[in-house]
């Protein structure tokens, strides 16, 4: 018979179970730690082995030979597995990578070789080198440059420059361009045409120019009828003039008519842009360097062109035309007028098929322009812009003193007390002419549009003084006679007695030369 458990039994077998379960518990744990142990001991090998590969990569491609880069000229004919290149002064027909994509692989663009001669990558374009300026379009793909020393080159455009998205250079551009491999990558924006000749439409109206009606009369009838009426000029057999010249004394408003004249033309023929002004002065041409000034003449004129075959009336205005345009042999300056000149008569004559283009030229110093320049058939019309009347200087002070400027008296009995003023017989300067005789210069023979608009400015800034010191708003007859005195007494240092020919000139006066001035007092 089995005898049964006894207590003290059963309490050792309780024992012994939970020594085993805790030393399972213990086990576990040591497995558990174990385990992510050697999990970082793996990731630790793998990233070291990672390591030492790139290591060995990085050795191995430093032993590699170095990569050569060419210019991609296109694929050769009737495969693209192959490329004609140009790299190191020589055109090289290689293979391309199959790995490669065709579609990058642009003219033009900058391509990378591999060990084997082979292309392996497309590295965009190149964007240093040497600047040319566009001479001729020749097609779509093809055009005509020139380098800084005047050697053409026929070059070809590069992907980029090609399509109807892309930048396509005009006549007159700068383009970055490599000579050897015949092609031009980019269009250079370049400051020089762009200062030379502004594409814009003057604000200037004819309302804003006083006391030269008969002038604009004038100006209008040579320049704007032909565009406005063109039908009856061809119905006549009439040509437009090619040119006009404003001369006469300097601050006389030459320079405002011709931006009023394209200002017109913009609102009578179009929506307000459509006609162009390029505004060209004269000094700016002028460079050291032998052709510059002759080169630029020439994109000027391309550019006049280009846009008159828009149909829309293109002014070329030269100020200062003395400057450039000097008689030659005279003398007087550098030989640099012997090939300007020329170079000007070549395009004024060249612009005859061209109808809707004109030039306007201005010069307080007519004498010294070259007679080719302003005989019939280039310069066709010509007219002086003389020194303002009594009553033409009322007008010009008119256009300064408008409604909207404050006055303490009515602005006529202000206009006429200033115009009385200046014009009360003052004499100014004693000429000795060369026969002995004397002639007296006042100084209303030297008023002027621009002289008008300084003394009102002045009377401005001193009536604003006034005001500023708690008297009475307003412009008044004493700002006025006290800026037209100040003006006078400014103007006894001008010009130079040393040059008293001067003096006549600047008077508009022409007659017997002068040999001697004198300064009178005020």
């Amino acid at each position: 018979m089995t005898r049964p458990l006894t207590s003290t039994n059963r309490h050792g077998t309780d024992s012994g179970d939970r020594d085993s379960r805790q030393q399972l518990a213990e086990l576990k744990l040591a497995n558990r730690t174990l385990g992510a142990r050697n999990a970082k001991l793996v990731e630790l090998l793998k990233t070291t082995r990672d390591k030492l590969d790139e290591m060995k990569t990085d050795v191995e491609r430093l032993a590699e030979p170095p990569c050569v880069y060419g210019t991609f000229l296109g694929f050769t004919a009737g495969t693209t597995a192959q490329a004609e290149i140009f790299t190191s002064n020589r055109r090289m027909r290689v293979s391309v990578s199959p790995t490669l994509d065709e579609a990058t692989l642009v003219p033009g663009s900058l391509v990378m070789l591999g060990e084997g001669s082979q292309i392996v990558e497309v590295t965009g374009f190149t964007d240093s080198g040497e600047l040319a300026h566009v001479e001729e379009i020749v097609n779509s793909t093809r055009a005509i440059v020139a380098d800084s020393s005047g050697t053409e080159h026929l070059v070809k455009l590069a992907g980029r420059l090609v399509g109807p998205a892309a930048h396509t250079p005009k006549p007159g551009d700068t383009v970055l361009i490599d000579a050897k491999a015949g092609y031009a990558f980019e269009v250079i924006p370049k400051a020089e045409i762009t200062q030379l000749a502004l594409e814009e439409v003057p604000d200037v109206t004819y309302r804003d120019i006083g006391g030269l009606d008969e002038q604009i009369s004038r100006l209008r009838d040579a320049v704007e009828l032909p565009f406005l009426h063109p039908e009856l000029y061809r119905t006549y057999d009439l040509k437009a003039p090619k040119g006009v010249l404003l001369y006469g004394p300097p601050g006389c408003g030459k320079t405002l008519i011709a931006k009023a004249v394209a200002n017109s033309l913009a609102t009578r023929v179009g929506d307000g842009h459509a006609s162009y002004f390029l505004n060209v002065k004269g000094p700016e041409l002028l460079n050291k360097f032998v052709g510059e000034s002759e080169r630029q003449i020439r994109l000027i004129f391309e550019r006049a062109r280009e846009l008159a075959t828009e149909g829309r009336p293109v002014i070329v205005f030269f100020d200062e035309m003395e400057s450039i345009f000097r008689t030659r042999g005279s003398g007087v300056s550098s030989d640099m007028e012997t090939t300007v000149v020329p170079q000007l008569l070549a395009e004024l004559d060249g612009v005859e098929a061209l109808s809707n283009v004109i030039v306007i030229g201005a010069t307080n110093r007519e004498e010294l322009i070259d007679p080719a320049i302003l005989r019939p058939g280039r310069l066709d019309v010509k007219i002086r812009v003389h020194r303002p009347t009594a009553r033409e200087a009322a007008d010009i002070f008119a256009k300064h003193l408008k409604s909207s400027v404050p006055c303490a008296q009515p602005t006529p009995d202000l206009i006429d007390k200033a115009v009385a003023h200046l014009f009360t017989p003052k004499p100014f300067v004693e000429l000795t002419l060369v026969d002995g005789s004397t002639e007296i210069l006042h100084y209303s023979d030297f008023v002027s549009g621009a002289m008008i608009a300084n003394i009102v400015g002045r009377a401005k800034k001193e009536a604003i003084k006034d005001h500023l010191s708690g008297n009475p708003a307003g412009i008044t007859e004493r700002h006025l006679i006290c800026a037209i005195d100040a003006e006078n007494l400014e103007n006894e240092d001008l010009p130079n007695t040393t040059n008293p020919q001067a003096w006549s000139r600047i008077a508009g006066r022409h007659g017997l030369t002068v040999v001697a001035a004198r300064i009178l007092s005020y």
